[in-house]
């Protein structure tokens, strides 16, 4: 059961970011060029994600136990350290760069735009690289 539900939040999640218009990198450009062609529908979409998100938790608090686990997963750490502020940068620069953070690039992948056959690939050897470096 859990694999359907995991799909179907996939799907939802894909279907949103392609109507939304952010598997289209230039969009996430256009919002970052504050100066230029300014575009502000990204905060548009991510407003609407952080409410849903504000709702969602909400609700799902009242619940005693999710519905697909024994328990609720709740990460323990609340350090703010080196890790954590250079990966934030670096997913920062890649997403100024690229216009994409991982979600819409997998999400434009099948429409094979350049941009995308070379994005994709340079982050999964990133994250490998990451990996790697972690341990």
């Amino acid at each position: 059961m859990r694999p359907l539900f995991g799909f179907l939040a996939g799907l939802v999640f894909g279907v949103g970011l392609l109507w939304s218009g952010m598997a289209n990198p230039a969009k996430v450009l256009n919002f970052l060029d504050v100066f230029g062609a300014w575009d502000a529908s990204l905060a548009f979409v991510m407003g609407g994600a952080s409410l849903t998100a504000f709702i969602g938790y909400r609700l799902a608090w009242r619940q005693s136990r999710p519905l697909l686990l024994a328990d609720f997963q709740i990460p323990t750490s609340s350090d703010i350290d080196l890790r954590l502020l250079s990966g934030a940068a670096i997913f920062g620069i890649g997403w100024g760069i690229g216009g994409f953070c991982p979600g819409p690039a997998w999400t434009a992948l099948p429409m094979a735009a350049p941009g995308t056959l070379i994005f994709v690939p340079a982050m999964l050897i990133g994250i490998t690289l990451g990996r790697a470096l972690k341990s």
